[in-house]
Formats: structure tokens, C-alpha cells, sequence
């Protein structure tokens, strides 16, 4: 697979290093396929389909749950209001959250098309069922921006993301450096849980299939034991803890690594591991350095999170309105092509994720303004040396 161009937007420096490195039956998911800037010609629908978007001021944006993700009210709603205003004055912006019902998502799309939305930024709940939401809006010759989670469905206009697959990976790759060096004792025969996101959420499965490109060859080697490999219904952190309970009490408490999709399912295994004295003592993967993800590594109860400048992602998306809006081409904005389950490719803007963990947070997270010093720097963090 060919490595996604990094796109750094002047408006949000990155002052963090980039980093590229690199059982269930469910099907892993989809590659995104990338090729060289300006190839979006070679997809089947581009922006000329849809009519509907050129000079349009009426903007949709659904996203899909805030309940397992505090992502989507704190960053991504504020962030894409302020850049669509920004790349297209005058701009009116409908705003909607699925609180993790894919019909209700389905309902507000409708609900904004009636409304005269002429172009919708879609975070789907349901990768499969939002498919029905693109074919609604294309009726209407209604452009749809797939924002951060695929739909499948290949008359997307395009799809803004981050290359999911190489999170996973970060992830996996992580706990396997940790087990090549001997940290936190793991040796030969180390138990590993998997606790992946939800399965209808195209991410979850590629970020597992990352996870496993780097982990299955030991896993192969028998050097560590995959005991148990769970997705968890719509992310939900009560499911989580008590898969993680349940992994914990089948395997006896003999449980040395634990790979969580996000941080929000990373701090439902340690809050399981609390409970048996098992946490700082097994390594906890997560993702989207949230304020409590930040906090419970420096804390030792998790050793990384995965960062997604979310800011590049809705300047990407807001870039991406503006070009549907004015008619024009996105030009090297787009710089790969996604494959669909069924087939055809999606124009897509893949962005490079970032690995954090104590040493560099004060670098990444922290430098940058995503996170706080003053909300992670509390309790057992506060000795840190990231929060002198």
C-alpha cells in the first residue's frame, strides 16, 4: 500500500513528529488504495455530478454519536462550523447528531435535504445503512462528503479521513515493540485481548486490521496468545468493561496486553483491570488523545493514543465544500482513492496519524492546544514529567 501524502494546512501547525511505522472471523475491512495527487478523474463520480452543490450556501453536517466519543461535540462540530464558514462565506450550516441511531441519522438527512441542504458532511453511525442517506441526497443531485468514518456506497462525492489502517497499526505496533523489548515483563506466551470498536463502523475495522498486521506475526510465533478478540456494540464503555471483565475472568486474571480501539474503550479495560490491582502493570493501547486517554497516560494506566489533528480534518472537509460550492477542482487536495466493500473507488483526502505516549505528549497534544495542560494534569498525573 502506498503511503498516503501528508497534508499540513498553514492554519494548524503540527509541531509533533509524524510517525509511519511500519481470533474473530469478521471481515477486516477495506484498504484505502491511494494514488498520486490529482488522480480523483479516475473515480466514477466527481464534483461535475452534482449539479445541486454549484454555488451552494446550505450546508449539512451529521454526525453520529456523542455518547462513547466526546470527539464529536468538543472538536469536530466546532471545527467544521468554523472552517465551512471560513472557505465559504455567507454560509448557512445545519447541524445534527445521531446519538448513535443510524435511523435517526437517516431522518435528520432526510429532514436537512427538505430543508434545502445542497451539499451534506456525513460522519456515519452505521457504515452500510448510511448508504441510503448518499442515495436520497443524490436524487436531489446532492453531493456527500464522507467525514472521518466511510460510507459504502460508491456515488460518494468524496471521502475526508485520516489512513485508518495505519492507526491500527500504530496501535499494534506499539504493544509489539513493547513485547520485543521486554517491558512490563511480557515474555514469551503473553496473553493479548483485543477490544475493537464497533463493527459497523468501517474504522473499527481497519483500525483492528492494522493492529493484527502488526501483532499476528507474533501471534504466528506463538510468542503471544491472542485469547480474546471481541468488536464492541457502537463503542459503548459499559460494553467494554464487561467484555474486559469477562476476558479477565476467563483467562484468571493471565492477561499481559490489551489492544482498545479508542481511548473511551481503553479506559473501560482499565477500570476492569483496576478492580483486580492489574492496572499500570498491563499495557492498554487507545486513540484520539482525549483529555482522559492523555491523563491516564500519564498516569501509567495506558501506555499510547493514536492523535488525529482533527482541525486538518475539517479544513480538509471545509476545502473540500468550497470546490462542490464554487465548481471548481480540489486540485492535489485529494490525494487517494478508497476501496469499497462492493466495489468502485471513492476520491478521498487521507491524512497521517501521530503516535503519543509519555514522551512525547508535551510535544504533540499539549504544544499543539488540543489538550490542556491543566485538564490532564491532575490526580497521578500531575506527577508526570510532561505537566512540570
Amino acid at each position: 500500500m502506498i503511503k498516503p501524502l501528508k497534508i499540513f494546512l498553514s492554519s494548524f501547525p503540527i509541531t509533533g513528529l509524524l510517525l509511519l511505522v511500519g481470533c474473530n472471523n469478521s471481515p477486516p475491512g477495506n484498504q484505502a488504495d491511494n494514488a498520486q495527487p490529482n488522480q480523483a478523474n479516475n473515480v466514477t463520480n466527481t464534483a461535475a455530478t452534482y449539479p445541486a452543490a454549484k454555488g451552494c450556501k446550505n450546508v449539512g453536517v451529521l454526525l453520529p454519536e456523542s455518547d462513547s466519543s466526546a470527539r464529536y461535540e468538543a472538536y469536530d462540530r466546532p471545527l467544521l462550523e468554523q472552517e465551512i464558514k471560513k472557505a465559504v462565506p455567507g454560509v448557512t450550516i445545519q447541524y445534527t447528531n445521531a446519538n448513535n441511531n443510524a435511523d435517526t441519522q437517516q431522518n435528520q438527512a432526510e429532514a436537512l435535504l427538505t430543508k434545502g441542504a445542497c451539499i451534506l458532511v456525513v460522519d456515519p453511525q452505521d457504515a452500510d445503512k448510511a448508504a441510503v442517506i448518499v442515495q436520497k441526497a443524490r436524487a436531489s443531485q446532492v453531493p456527500v462528503i464522507s467525514y472521518d468514518r466511510l460510507i459504502q456506497d460508491p456515488d460518494l462525492a468524496y471521502y475526508v479521513s485520516f489512513d485508518n489502517v495505519k492507526v491500527g497499526e500504530l496501535q499494534g505496533q506499539y504493544l509489539a515493540d513493547l513485547y520485543q523489548k521486554g517491558a512490563n515483563g511480557l515474555k514469551k506466551g503473553a496473553n493479548l485481548v483485543l477490544l475493537a470498536g464497533a463493527q459497523t463502523d468501517n474504522n473499527a475495522l481497519l483500525f483492528r486490521q492494522g493492529a493484527l498486521n502488526k501483532l499476528q506475526p507474533l501471534i504466528d510465533q506463538k510468542n503471544v496468545d491472542l485469547v480474546f478478540d471481541q468488536y464492541t456494540p457502537n463503542w459503548d464503555p459499559t460494553r467494554a468493561q464487561n467484555l474486559m471483565e469477562g476476558a479477565l475472568t476467563k483467562q484468571g486474571n493471565d492477561v499481559q496486553m490489551v489492544y482498545a480501539a479508542n481511548d473511551t474503550l481503553a479506559n473501560a479495560a482499565i477500570a476492569a483491570l483496576r478492580t483486580q490491582k492489574l492496572n499500570g502493570k498491563v499495557p492498554v493501547t487507545g486513540q484520539d488523545a482525549t483529555p482522559t486517554g492523555i491523563q491516564n497516560i500519564l498516569a501509567g494506566d495506558q501506555v499510547m493514543t493514536v492523535y488525529k489533528p482533527i482541525a486538518k480534518e475539517a479544513q480538509a472537509t471545509a476545502q473540500l465544500v468550497a470546490a462542490l460550492s464554487n465548481g471548481t477542482d480540489p486540485g492535489s487536495l485529494v490525494n487517494g482513492q478508497t476501496d469499497l466493500k462492493g466495489g468502485g473507488k471513492v476520491a478521498s483526502v487521507l491524512l497521517t496519524p501521530i503516535a503519543v505516549d509519555k514522551n512525547n505528549v508535551k510535544q504533540t497534544v499539549i504544544a499543539d492546544g488540543f489538550v490542556k495542560k491543566d485538564q490532564v494534569c491532575q490526580g497521578a498525573a500531575e506527577k508526570s514529567t510532561a505537566c512540570q
